[in-house]
């Protein structure tokens, strides 16, 4: 057996030991190729259970958090997805092998750039990338079924609540951008929002607006 098999096999049995059970979210984690979403120097370790730097100051989350994102997101075969954040794409792509539409917003054009041309290169044909402010997400396409936040928000954010759909689930990291985070789950509900908390987490932070440069 290869090095590269046994290494995606240990991959995945680190997700099920952690605890990740669903099986979409299984499917899609191991069909996603990671190493074409790091940085070359880092191919060696694209599926070690840790954050990876990447372009303009940014991470790609360790793969385990991703997972976990996705499966508490509970995300289903129709459901149109909004993602704040792009970085490399990672997240879309997992996210697009269950989704029906995913719509991931990236304040850096370096980012939005190489993640769109990455994404259709590995032919992820249902995602659409889009340079923006995240904060104010994209109404335009709105409403989503569930929303997904990859950077930690002090606060949460009113524009992303108003285009959730009723019924929609959104995961966000939120806290201090010098301090903890947590991991919160909102369900939107008929009587408002219903809150859980979720694990511990550490993003870069959520910024308002486009980034002048990269």
């Amino acid at each position: 057996m290869s090095d590269d098999k046994t290494e995606r096999m240990e991959f995945m049995l680190m997700l099920r030991r952690r605890g990740i059970s669903n099986q979409a979210v299984l499917r899609a984690m191991d069909t996603v190729p990671r190493e074409h979403f790091v940085e070359s120097r880092h191919s060696d370790n694209a599926y070690a259970d840790q954050a990876l730097p990447i372009d303009c100051g940014q991470t790609i989350s360790q793969p385990y958090v991703v997972a976990y994102m996705t499966e508490q997101l509970d995300v289903r075969e129709g459901h149109r997805v909004l993602e704040v954040g792009t970085g490399s794409g990672y997240q879309a792509a997992v996210l697009s092998r269950i989704a029906r539409k995913v719509v991931t917003l990236e304040r850096y054009r370096t980012l939005a750039n190489s993640a769109r041309a990455r994404l259709k290169t590995l032919g992820y044909d249902n995602v659409e990338v889009l340079l923006g402010d995240g904060l104010g997400g994209e109404p335009l396409r709105a409403p989503y079924d569930r929303i997904i936040v990859t950077a930690a928000a002090e606060s949460i954010p009113q524009a992303l609540v108003d285009q959730l759909a009723e019924d929609g689930v959104m995961i966000l990291p939120l806290g201090p951008h010098s301090g903890s985070q947590e991991l919160i789950k909102l369900t939107k509900t008929k009587e408002g929002l219903q809150r859980e908390t979720l694990i511990g987490v550490r993003f870069v932070p959520l910024l308002p607006g486009k980034a002048r440069e990269l």
